[in-house]
This record gives structure tokens, C-alpha cells and sequence, in this order.
């Protein structure tokens, strides 16, 4: 009997320190919010939990109170906690059955348009952006077309400007690109600088990078193709409810929405207006 009472206080007290967690977290997100009017109240919360106790033990702090003492008094801490929150896992041809998809099956059906605008939603260090333009470039299009690509993060934005990434990589990056119906040796595409790589400066020419946040910016243009992936995973329903609004109209009829591997439009308040023109690559069509 003493034993189911004390696991039923242990229980209660789980259950209290769990409900104060959660307190505590909102009212750091929204003090976040109001004060550097950056939005992550609706980031998804297992997301939220582990970054910020991942900042927590960095800093050497015990409680989520403390960061958020730290937070507001000390924008350095703030800078790195943003850094936190922001999604940077990327790499070039990123699931290559994608880029050879898009590749084969989207390129014949806009090859003929006088311009082509694209938007990469959240590109990181633009890894992915980069690897856009090289596909279009084989394919005869980079002339004509014009990448946006926008991150919440302007640190990595200006990273992502450099066209600069590991040496180290190139093995695997090499291999995707092939995997994605690459035509040339991809290392026509950079040259070597020590341990790092420095992609052409002519790929940049039609890129464009610039900072946006899809939880309080506004659409500002209309997109022959949008690129999202992997970015609403880290979202709430009611945040990915929201993006796929902006992105609905975001994009021309007859324009082309590229999710990631875990995400969808079936669910959402604008499936219908979408068909599934590659169910396995997450590649939809808007088509009213």
C-alpha cells in the first residue's frame, strides 16, 4: 500500500514538473517573441524542448528560468539560441530520386516558359540551391530562371552567399549528383582552396538570397516552382497549416510544390487544390 502511494506522488509530482516545463517554455517563446519579435511559439514543441535544454546545459545553467534571465540580458546568448532554432541540415542533391524526378518529369513540362521563378523555402547554407542551379545549367535553363532563396537565419543566409563548403564532402556529394542524372564530373563545378571548395561564381548569378520568416512574412511573388522540404517537420499543425497557405498562394496555376520525404498536402486545407504529380518524391501540381 505505501509502495502505490508513493508511485502515485511520484507520478503527480512527473506530471507537475512536466506542466511547469511547459509553462516555463511558453512563457520564454513569448517573450522572445514580443521582445526580438522572432516567432518560434509555434515551432513544434519536442523541437523547442530539446534546443532549448541543449542551450541550457551549454551555458552551464540549470533551469529553463535561467536562460530566459539570460536571454533578455545578454543578446549574445539570444544569437546562439536563434542559431539553435534554426534548421541547417542540408547537403547537395539532398535525396537524389528527388533531383532526378524534378529532373526528368518537371524540366520537359517548363522548358518552354520565357522565365522560370523558383523559391527554396528555408535553404540553410543553400547547399541544395546550388545544386538547382547546377541542374538547370545542364539542362539549358539557368539563363532564364531565378532562384529565391530565404532562411529565417541571416548568419547562414550570408554563409550560403560564400558558395564555400567542406573538402570532406565532396565524396558523398559527388555520389548524389550522379544518383540526381548528373552529366558532367562534378568537380567542374568548384575549385579546391585548401579544405574547403569553392563552387563557380556564374551558378550565384540568378540566385537570390534573402531573409524570411514563413511564421509572420507575407507571400511576395508568384513561383513557377516551390521548394520546401524538410522545414515543416519542425512545425506545429497550426504553423504548417499557415506555411501551406503562404505557399498555396505563393505559386502560379499549374506550379510545381517539392516537399520533403515526411511531409504533405493531404491533410491540409488545400489538398484539393493540389494533384500528386510524383507521390514518391512528395512533387504536387497546383492546379486551381
Amino acid at each position: 500500500m505505501g509502495k502505490a502511494i508513493t508511485d502515485s506522488v511520484g507520478i503527480i509530482r512527473k506530471n507537475e514538473d512536466a506542466e511547469l516545463e511547459k509553462i516555463e517554455i511558453g512563457l520564454l517563446l513569448e517573450g522572445i517573441y514580443r521582445y526580438y519579435d522572432l516567432d518560434f511559439r509555434n515551432y513544434a514543441y519536442p523541437f523547442v524542448q530539446r534546443r532549448i535544454w541543449h542551450r541550457i546545459h551549454a551555458e552551464k545553467l540549470k533551469s529553463i528560468s535561467g536562460l530566459q534571465e539570460r536571454v533578455f540580458h545578454d543578446h549574445a546568448i539570444m544569437k546562439k539560441l536563434f542559431a539553435d532554432f534554426s534548421i541547417n541540415v542540408t547537403e547537395m542533391f539532398r535525396d537524389p530520386s528527388f533531383f532526378l524526378s524534378f529532373r526528368n518529369k518537371v524540366i520537359p513540362l517548363v522548358k518552354d516558359y520565357p522565365y522560370i521563378r523558383i523559391w527554396h523555402v528555408g535553404c540553410a547554407s543553400g547547399e541544395e540551391v546550388y545544386s538547382m542551379a547546377i541542374l538547370l545549367q545542364e539542362e539549358g535553363l539557368y539563363d532564364k530562371a531565378r532562384i529565391y532563396a530565404t532562411d529565417i537565419n541571416p548568419g547562414i543566409l550570408e554563409k550560403a552567399k560564400q558558395g564555400v563548403f567542406p573538402l570532406d564532402r565532396m565524396q558523398s556529394y559527388t555520389k548524389n549528383y550522379f544518383q540526381a542524372g548528373g552529366k558532367r564530373a562534378f568537380s567542374e563545378y568548384y575549385t579546391t582552396k585548401q579544405e574547403e571548395v569553392v563552387f563557380h561564381p556564374f551558378l550565384s548569378e540568378n540566385i537570390v538570397f534573402a531573409q524570411h520568416n514563413l511564421a509572420t512574412d507575407h507571400t511576395f511573388n508568384e513561383f513557377h516552382i516551390i521548394i520546401c522540404r524538410n522545414v515543416m517537420i519542425y512545425f506545429n499543425k497550426s504553423l504548417q497549416n499557415h506555411v501551406h497557405g503562404l505557399l498555396y498562394e505563393s505559386l502560379s496555376l499549374q506550379g510545381f510544390l517539392g516537399l520533403g520525404k515526411r511531409e504533405g498536402v493531404r491533410f491540409t486545407s488545400n489538398a484539393d487544390y493540389y494533384e500528386e504529380f510524383d507521390s514518391d518524391e512528395r512533387l504536387y501540381r497546383k492546379r486551381k
